[in-house]
């Protein structure tokens, strides 16, 4: 036997060289995310093509088919001639309005943040459930929008960010990383903060997006990792998606026409 620094090893086990796994080693490219910011700015430019002003305020025909609007989506108003969001049962605005955003600013702040956190949980989860989760928390904040502000048109990714910023804060604690002194609690107080005091900000489209990443990162935990339940997570975030679904049809089908103004 050998004597080495982590005990005894006979002969042939002392001669190998054990691979070294750092950080940087275990990173993976995270092409989830990257897909999902290549498909934001792409709608974006196509936006800003078809008549969208990159100051923001909307317009132009993509805008007005894409955006998230209570009214078009029920299918039961009568709208004038030359409306904008006129429409019947326009479902997809359920999910292009979370792919929209209103100028560049906004669509900057939303690829930044998706930047920075994205590649952690994306890592943290595996690619499926990590795009599960972005496609349930977008769908979700698409219901929250349209339960708080039916009849403002809205769009933006944030409500998906804030369902992976939720995920992430729920995965980070499972692993034993402090919350507080990471920075994720502070994040987390700001975005509310700017997200309750700012006018034209989202508020159910954002919170939506919270909980149902909160919801889908403990799936993940205690479901999919713990009690090794492999399709659980896929099937919370099926859930929460359907949930969304329904649930927003049935606002939609409520509201009245008038706008009131763009939320983001």
């Amino acid at each position: 036997m050998t004597p080495t620094p982590v005990g005894m090893r006979c002969p042939e086990c002392s001669r190998e060289r054990t691979k070294v796994k750092t950080v940087r080693t275990l990173q993976k490219t995270p092409v989830v995310t990257q897909a999902i910011i290549a498909i934001n700015v792409v709608v974006f430019l196509i936006e800003t093509a078809a008549g969208a002003p990159l100051g923001g305020g909307g317009g132009g025909s993509v805008w007005n088919k894409g955006v998230l609007f209570g009214p078009a989506i029920s299918g039961h108003f009568a709208f004038p001639a030359g409306y904008p969001y006129a429409g019947h049962d326009q479902y997809w605005r359920l999910i292009t309005s979370g792919f929209m955003h209103d100028g560049i600013l906004h669509i900057a702040l939303n690829m930044f943040f998706l930047y920075m956190m994205g590649p952690m949980i994306e890592s943290a989860i595996g690619r499926v459930n990590y795009a599960a989760v972005y496609l349930a928390a977008l769908l979700a904040g698409s219901f929250g929008a349209l339960a708080f502000t039916p009849q403002a048109p809205t769009v933006g990714a944030s409500g998906a960010i804030f369902g992976v910023f939720g995920a992430l804060l729920v995965v980070a604690r499972d692993r034993g990383i402090p919350i507080w002194q990471s920075g994720l609690g502070l994040t987390l107080v700001i975005n509310l903060v700017f997200t309750l005091s700012v006018a034209g900000i989202s508020i159910g489209g954002h919170i939506g997006g919270l909980i149902s990443g909160l919801i889908a990162g403990w799936a993940i935990v205690e479901l999919g990792e713990k009690r090794r339940m492999r399709y659980a997570p896929l099937l919370a975030c099926a859930a929460i998606a359907v949930i969304s679904i329904i649930g927003a049809l049935a606002v939609a089908s409520h509201t009245g026409l008038a706008p009131n103004g763009i939320s983001i």
